[in-house]
């Protein structure tokens, strides 16, 4: 059914912005709007909203509505141009925002058929309100969070009983199913040793051994929301160096989270946890963003990285995950948590303990 403040939410920036109409064509934005998920595969789906408070679904006839979804819906089949009906709804003379993933044949007639004035990104606006999660959204991804704590807490002793990288990703989708999710929210990452230090390494047959670190990133759907997590943990014992180089990366994750509260830039949080490594001489190796955006997707629009100023506002939902890459000697450690972002700071969702580093004994 139509969430009508979503919607109100929407149509208040689309007035900001200036785009007096817009075609929502991703299921997940529609699923955000109407709380009905779509898979229309190469057929056209469209949601037209106006700033005049006009609605209109467009949608083939293979998939008849049969509950009342709080917009008025129009049909084509598929020997009829779905553009071309959509057209009927579109002010001619006025800008149109477009959804940015929107296949480009669809766009392409649209404007052959003068469906508007001129084309703008329209997922400009609608990404921004999604970034804003409502108290609903931020109980759901409480929610998932645990849930992911619990797969991590089933997991890890699955690193000393000989699994590959890619039996223990088997592992994490059997667990994530165990504990009640819908499937997952991305590849889970595995990586044993210098797996585990190279941040674009694809899961393999390595197996983990007595002193390697094991990075362990891995998160779920519950209820279409996701859920993300990453902790290192270590086979047997924990080196020295391994240690230094955990509590490093612990500290600047607590320091990311720190800066996480509203009135702060997104650059600040990565800033907070950059700046650490980096003073503590490892910055070459911190390769990657401090933490993306996450709702309905795990990554969703909206990063935290230098070159992100834009203001964090209260319900805001992104991850702190630093990490050190150490692939010569074998080093990776990366620790994650998804934060929410309230009145004066934020809601750490993940609670799986990350303060010591966790050593499984694996008998030598």
């Amino acid at each position: 059914m139509l969430d009508n403040a979503k919607l109100g939410r929407i149509v208040a920036m689309m007035k900001e912005k200036e785009v007096p109409q817009l075609i929502i064509t991703d299921p997940l934005s529609i699923f955000y709007l109407l709380g009905k998920r779509f898979a229309p595969g190469e057929r056209m789906l469209a949601l037209y909203v106006n700033v005049d408070g006009d609605k209109q679904l467009v949608i083939n006839k293979l998939f008849p509505q049969t509950e009342d979804l709080g917009v008025p819906i129009t049909y084509f089949d598929d020997i009829e141009d779905g553009v071309e009906v959509l057209c009927q709804y579109i002010q001619k003379d006025k800008v149109v925002g477009v959804d940015k993933n929107w296949p480009a044949h669809f766009l392409l007639r649209l404007q052959e058929l003068k469906g508007g004035s001129a084309w703008v990104n329209g997922s400009l606006i609608v990404d921004k309100v999604r970034q804003i999660k409502d108290e609903n959204e931020h109980r759901i991804m409480k929610e998932s969070a645990l849930k992911i704590d619990q797969v991590m807490d089933k997991l890890i002793p699955w690193v000393v009983k000989g699994l590959t990288e890619i039996e223990l990703e088997e592992k994490v989708k059997e667990l994530c199913a165990e504990v009640g999710f819908e499937g997952l929210s991305f590849d889970p990452i595995t990586g044993y040793g210098k797996s585990g230090a190279d941040p674009h390494h694809v899961t393999d047959e390595t197996k983990g051994k007595h002193g390697d670190s094991v990075v362990l990133d891995i998160g779920g759907m519950w209820k279409g929301y996701a859920s993300d997590i990453t902790r290192t943990v270590f086979i047997g014992e924990i080196s020295d160096r391994q240690r230094e180089i955990y509590n490093i990366v612990l500290e600047a994750n607590k320091r990311g989270i720190a800066a996480a509260k509203p009135g702060n830039k997104m650059s600040d949080v990565d800033k907070a946890a950059r700046d650490y490594i980096t003073e503590m001489g490892y910055g070459e190796y911190f390769t990657h963003r401090t933490g993306h955006s996450i709702g309905l997707e795990d990554h969703e629009a909206g990063d935290v990285s230098a070159v992100n100023d834009e203001i964090i506002q209260p319900g805001q939902c992104f991850s702190v995950e630093p990490g050190i890459y150490l692939y010569d000697e074998g080093i990776g450690v990366r620790i994650e948590d998804i934060l929410y972002i309230t009145e004066d700071g934020c809601d750490v969702l993940n609670e799986y303990p990350k303060d010591e580093p966790i050593v499984v004994p694996d008998g030598e």
